[in-house]
This record gives C-alpha cells, sequence and structure tokens, in this order.
C-alpha cells in the first residue's frame, strides 16, 4: 500500500486513539437513528392504530435492509477502504432519518426503517474493519469493546432525548432532530479518519510501528501462555489464517460467529424494541419515567462493553470465548430474574442494567473473534458475514415479540422466556467453535 504520509517525526504519537473517538461518537449517532424507533412505538400505535406484530414490523425492517448492505459493503470496503464509504453511509442514513419525521402512513415509515438499514449497514463493516487496521493485535477488543460502548451510550440519552421530544414536540420531532449530528459526523469522519494509519500525515513512525507489531511472532507468543483447564473448555488450538474469501466462506468458526451472534441480537433487539412497550404496558410507568427506566440495559451495557473488551485482552490474554460464553450463560439467568422481579422501580432498573450488562460483557468479543482468524485483506468480508446474518436477529426478533405478545395478550413473561431459549442456543454454538492460537509464523 502506497504510503502517502512523511514519517520525519521519530516522536511517537497515539492519534489511533483520536480515530477510536471519531468511531465512538460516529457510531453513536448511527445507534440512536436505528433505537429511537422504541420509544415513539405508543405514539405510533395511537395514531396509525396498528397492531404490536406491525410495530415489530416497523422496528424489525431496518435490519432487513441492513443486513442486505452489509456483504456488498464488505467487499467494497476490502477494495476501496473506509474513508468515504462510511462518510456517505452516515450521511445517507441521516438524510433518511430526517425524511422518517414527515410519513404520512405506517407503511411509509416501514420503507423508511427499510432504507435506514440499507444506508447505515457499511458504516459498521468500515468502522470495525477501521480498528482493525488501526489497533495492534493486543489493544483489538479493548478498542472494540469501545466500539460496543458506543452501541450502549446512544440508547442511554436516546429514549430520554426521544420522549422529551415526543411529549412537548410530537413524536415527528424525534426524527427531525435526531438527523442532525450524522450530517456533522460525516464530515468530520471524512476528514479525520484515513482507511489505514500508513495513509494519515497525522502518525509517527513509532505509531505505525507500533500498530504493526502484532505481524511479529513476539506479541504472538505472549497469548500463548497456558490457563489450564479454560483453555480446554474453549479449545484452544492453533487455526490456519482465513487469507482468502473462499476460506472465510468455507470457515465454520465464522458461521458459527455469525449464528450466535444472531441469537444475542434478537435479545439485544428484542429488548431495544419491546423494553419501553413493557414499561408502559405491564409496569404501568409515565412515557417520562419509562424513557429513564429505558435507559438501564444501555447503561449497564455501557460499563460491560468497555470492561469485557480490556478483560479478553488483559486476564484472558487475547482469548475472546470466555466472555462470549459469560454473555450467553450470565444473561440467560437474568432473563429469569427479570420475569421474577417485584412491582418495585429499583428492582427493575437494577434487574435491567444487570441484563445489559451481562449481554454486553462478551459483545465485542463477536466482533474481535474474527479479527484472530483472518488477514487484514479478508476481515472487512468476514465480519460482512457475520454482521450481516447476526444482524437478521434485529429483524426477526421484534417481529416475533409481537407476534407473542399479541397471541399471549400481552404477557411480557413469554417474551422474557423466548430470550432465554435463544440464548441457550446461542451458548452451545459459541462453545463449538475453535479458540484460535496465534503460531509464531503467522
Amino acid at each position: 500500500m502506497k504510503n502517502t504520509r512523511s514519517l520525519a517525526s521519530e516522536k511517537k504519537t497515539h492519534f489511533r486513539w483520536a480515530v477510536m473517538a471519531v468511531i465512538f461518537i460516529g457510531y453513536v449517532v448511527c445507534m440512536a437513528d436505528r433505537s429511537n424507533i422504541g420509544t415513539v412505538l405508543p405514539f405510533l400505535k395511537k395514531e396509525f392504530s396498528i397492531s404490536n406484530f406491525e410495530l415489530g414490523a416497523i422496528s424489525s425492517f431496518f435490519f432487513l435492509g441492513y443486513a442486505i448492505s452489509q456483504i456488498p459493503a464488505g467487499l467494497i470496503i476490502s477494495k476501496k477502504g473506509t474513508r468515504t464509504i462510511v462518510s456517505v453511509a452516515i450521511l445517507g442514513f441521516s438524510i433518511v432519518t430526517f425524511l422518517m419525521g414527515h410519513v404520512v402512513s405506517a407503511i411509509m415509515l416501514l420503507v423508511l426503517r427499510l432504507l435506514l438499514g440499507l444506508a447505515e449497514g457499511p458504516a459498521p463493516v468500515g468502522m470495525t474493519t477501521t480498528i482493525n487496521s488501526w489497533f495492534p493485535r493486543r489493544e483489538k477488543a479493548t478498542a472494540t469493546g469501545l466500539y460496543i460502548a458506543s452501541t450502549q451510550f446512544a440508547p442511554i440519552i436516546a429514549p430520554i432525548a426521544a420522549a422529551v421530544l415526543a411529549t412537548n414536540f410530537g413524536w415527528r420531532s424525534v426524527f427531525l432532530w435526531f438527523a442532525l449530528p450524522g450530517v456533522l459526523m460525516a464530515g468530520v469522519w471524512f476528514l479525520v479518519v484515513r482507511s489505514t494509519p500508513e495513509e494519515s500525515s497525522h502518525v509517527s513512525k513509532a505509531e505505525l510501528e507500533e500498530i504493526r507489531n502484532d505481524e511479529s511472532g513476539s506479541e504472538k507468543s505472549a497469548g500463548q501462555k497456558s490457563l489450564g483447564l479454560l483453555d480446554k473448555i474453549i479449545r484452544y488450538q492453533p487455526v490456519a489464517t482465513l487469507d482468502t474469501n473462499a476460506k472465510v466462506l468455507r470457515s465454520w468458526g465464522i458461521w458459527g460467529d455469525m449464528l450466535a451472534y444472531f441469537f444475542m441480537n434478537n435479545v439485544l433487539y428484542g429488548m431495544l424494541t419491546w423494553i419501553p412497550s413493557y414499561l408502559t404496558v405491564a409496569r404501568h410507568y409515565s412515557i417520562i419515567k419509562m424513557g429513564f427506566v429505558a435507559a438501564a440495559p444501555s447503561v449497564g451495557g455501557l460499563i460491560g462493553a468497555v470492561i469485557g473488551g480490556w478483560v479478553s485482552d488483559k486476564i484472558f490474554l487475547g482469548r475472546r470465548k470466555p466472555t462470549m460464553l459469560l454473555t450467553a450463560l450470565a444473561t440467560a439467568i437474568m432473563m429469569i430474574v427479570l420475569i421474577r422481579a417485584p412491582q418495585n422501580t429499583a428492582a427493575v432498573t437494577a434487574s435491567l442494567m444487570l441484563a445489559g450488562f451481562f449481554l454486553k460483557i462478551g459483545w465485542p468479543c463477536f466482533t474481535a473473534y474474527p479479527m484472530g482468524i483472518t488477514s487484514r485483506d479478508t476481515y472487512s468480508f468476514a465480519i460482512s458475514l457475520v454482521n450481516s446474518g447476526g444482524n437478521l436477529g434485529g429483524f426477526f426478533a421484534p417481529i416475533i415479540i409481537g407476534a407473542l405478545l399479541d397471541a399471549f395478550h400481552n404477557n411480557y413473561n413469554i417474551a422474557f422466556l423466548y430470550f432465554v431459549a435463544v440464548l441457550i442456543l446461542g451458548f452451545v454454538l459459541i462453545l463449538s467453535l475453535k479458540e484460535p492460537r496465534q503460531s509464531a509464523e503467522g
């Protein structure tokens, strides 16, 4: 790859963390625009007189478009880089968000949710590809944890902001105001972020050498320290690098990760969509009170994502499966706790916060896991497969939960039991994956 900058300065920079800040803020905007729908569902149901199933479909169609756009985005990014594609994606979904504030029917909103997913799809592929290119191996899960934390920061502030806007200015104002930050961030991304650190004039030679140090045997050998019985449980062993897209397509590691991620997304987006309604219908909270309590899973998730990435890198020495397994098992337990939670705001809030914490503690590793078995050239295609199939869980879950609520007369305990079932399936799939051990040869 052509080096387009001067490396005259020997002073070590840390510009990759400035890039990480742009990724964090950029994905906060992405998540706010996709998750604000949960807060306005009660308003949509009243205005358009639609069923829970139809409400779920409006939420779900985002993920259909999102899944469709992932693989083409991965292939294009692997050849063209991330700078322009991510900028256009952020600008595109911001325009669609603005248009959602002008719909006159539920069908129009459903179509725009589909377009929102199509427009946003390239953004996460580009952002995770940027992380993979900009960070050394020992920091990949930590950086990915910060990226995942951004997905939880947005739902902390989005329900509150959306509730205030919808209550005071009508539900349409939510989409109009939420569109503005994306226009700004599209420009920031294009000006600040380059596809690789080699292309940035802000990266010193010393920082570039640190980033690329993971290609030598020195860091790989550091992660080979035995963790005893845990290594046997997680199937820690050498795994051949997937250095072509054909090998990626034949890899159970990629397909298994994708399927497990599918079940995790069932829970994540099932909760994001229906927890606001759960709080207003089953717990009888006001809209404003709901806005604050609905942020609890994301508060826990923000903490869990940051801790989880760090734990994977530092405590488990680069192993990804331990926190992934913890996510599936502990979140299933918390779903049962939610069913038994008393009619007490503090208890409900604490239960939701812990559910979010455990759901997200392993989340960075579903994205970081393919980094350990692919090359820099094939990662963008691999993560597009994982994101595409995995986020179909976000398409199916809101519809399935809506159908269950219609069938069982708004019994949200049935929804939580559904979450338990898919989490157990995810746990089994994660167990089947090999934990890659890097050889000195790479």
